[in-house]
């Protein structure tokens, strides 16, 4: 196959199924942020260091955005908006359904499917770089990729271009309802106000805040796992990705 034509469709685009529910407003609101720039030539895509999600340690050796991966975010960034659960930050589609909607998804010749264009971008690119979360979901089935729940970060939201007041507004006063907090319900994202409000205090104090998310987050095995090194490690980089969040709030 000749080189120029070595992607399967160069031109992406996300569109959903005709079935889906009515979206809020504020997912309405957003996805015409998204749609109104490209997101891929955000100066958060070249600024922000590269993160090994598994280690912690930044990724010296790391590959940027080509122009096919610029393509695929572009349509991706829009569809994790459009299945984004505002009270569990959770993106409420599977990997292959993203793949599959926004055109990313191919066949070889004897009809098998591959999810690799999308799954690349999330766990090689959009996750390093902060603009998502994932999570492992343990899975009885045969496919030859685990699935996993992908949490939208407040920097995925500062990629969209989305400003401080409407994420207030629509997302993080929701996200803190009542019910929620009657349940105790804890998240190791910060929203905005949250980041307001941390700046006055001292960085021993939003570091004792950063250690009582992360505990709350990861199971007990899991951070028997990470270790007091690596959770330290995890509090440094969270700490540094909030000091550039109040600094682009306050721009």
């Amino acid at each position: 196959m000749p080189r120029k034509n070595y992607i399967y469709n160069p031109k992406p685009f996300f569109n959903p199924s005709k079935n889906e529910k009515k979206r809020s407003a504020f997912i309405c609101y957003a996805m015409k942020k998204a749609l109104e720039i490209d997101v891929s030539k955000s100066n958060l895509t070249y600024t922000l260091l590269p993160i090994d999600p598994k280690t912690g340690n930044v990724l010296t050796r790391f590959r940027r955005l080509n122009k096919h991966r610029a393509c695929a975010m572009r349509a991706i960034v829009p569809a994790m908006l459009y299945y984004f659960n505002i009270n569990s930050k959770l993106v409420e589609a599977s990997i292959e359904k993203l793949a599959d909607e926004c055109g990313l998804s191919t066949f070889s010749d004897s009809g098998n499917k591959s999810i690799t264009r999308a799954s690349r971008l999330i766990s090689e690119f959009l996750e390093p770089m902060g603009f998502i979360k994932c999570q492992k979901i343990k899975s009885k089935s045969i496919s030859n990729y685990i699935p996993k729940k992908i949490l939208l970060t407040p920097m995925f939201f500062m990629l969209c271009n989305i400003p401080q007041s409407k994420i207030d507004n629509y997302l993080f006063k929701k996200m803190k309802s009542p019910e929620r907090l009657k349940r105790g319900e804890k998240t190791i994202f910060f929203s905005f106000s949250d980041v307001k409000i941390m700046s006055r205090l001292d960085e021993k104090s939003v570091r004792k805040k950063i250690l009582n998310a992360l505990i709350s987050y990861y199971t007990a095995s899991e951070l028997t796992k990470i270790g007091p090194k690596g959770l330290k490690k995890k509090i440094d980089i969270e700490y540094n990705n909030l000091c550039k969040l109040y600094k682009k709030i306050i721009k």
